[in-house]
C-alpha cells in the first residue's frame, strides 16, 4: 500500500495501516535511538516512547517534510527529552553484554583483540555521549546513519549551515578525545 494512503488511514484511527507505516521505520528510528541513548534499554523506552508521539501526532502531519525525516525527527527530539532527564543516571557498560553471554561474531578472534575492540568501542562512544547534545545528534545522524545534511537540519529544526557547524565542531572534539587515547587507537588499527 502507498505510504500517502497509509498515513491517511493511521491518521483516521485504523491501528493496521499504523503498524505497517512504521514497521517500515522501526530499525532506523531504534538505531538513531540506540546511538543517542548509548544502551539497549534505554534506546527501546525511547522507540516505544517515539512511537507513542507519532501515533498522537499523526493526525497532524502535513507532509512539509518526508514522513521518515518526521518520524526520525520525533524519534531524535525523543530521546533529547531523555537524555535530559536522565543526565546523571549511570549507563550500561558493553562489558555487561559479555557478562550476559554477547560474544563476538568472528570466530578467529582472539580474547586479546575482542577485549580491544570491546575498549575501543567503549571509548569512542563514551566520547559520543560526552559531546554537547546538539552536536552529538548531528554527529550520530550523519556519521553514524548516514543521512544527509538537508535531513538533519529538518529533523532538527535548524539550518543547514548549523549543522555543518556541529559536525564540524563534533568532529574536531572527537578528534582530541581520540588523540588523548592514542595509545588504545594505535594498537587497535595494528
Amino acid at each position: 500500500m502507498e505510504e500517502s494512503l497509509l498515513i491517511q488511514r493511521a491518521s483516521e484511527g485504523d491501528a493496521a495501516a499504523f503498524n505497517t507505516l512504521l514497521g517500515q521505520h522501526e530499525r532506523r528510528m531504534y538505531a538513531v535511538a540506540l546511538r543517542m541513548c548509548g544502551n539497549p534499554e534505554d534506546a527501546q523506552d525511547c522507540l516505544q516512547e517515539a512511537m507513542l508521539r507519532v501515533y498522537r501526532a499523526i493526525s497532524g502531519f502535513k507532509g512539509q517534510s518526508s514522513f521518515g525525516t518526521w518520524v526520525y525527527r520525533i524519534t531524535m527530539n525523543t530521546c533529547l527529552d531523555e537524555l535530559r532527564k536522565r543526565k546523571n543516571r549511570p549507563n550500561t557498560s558493553l562489558d555487561g553484554l559479555v557478562d550476559a553471554g554477547w560474544s563476538p561474531a568472528d570466530e578467529g578472534d582472539t580474547p586479546e583483540r575482542h577485549a580491544l575492540r570491546v575498549e575501543v568501542r567503549a571509548s569512542l562512544q563514551g566520547f559520543i555521549r560526552e559531546l554537547p547534545e546538539d552536536m552529538r545528534a548531528a554527529i550520530v545522524l550523519r556519521d553514524i546513519q548516514g543521512y544527509a545534511y538537508e535531513e538533519i537540519a529538518q529533523m532538527l529544526d535548524t539550518n543547514v549551515g548549523t549543522i555543518k557547524s556541529r559536525i564540524s565542531r563534533g568532529r574536531e572534539k572527537l578528534r582530541e578525545k581520540i588523540a588523548g587515547k592514542s595509545e588504545l587507537f594505535d594498537k587497535y588499527r595494528v
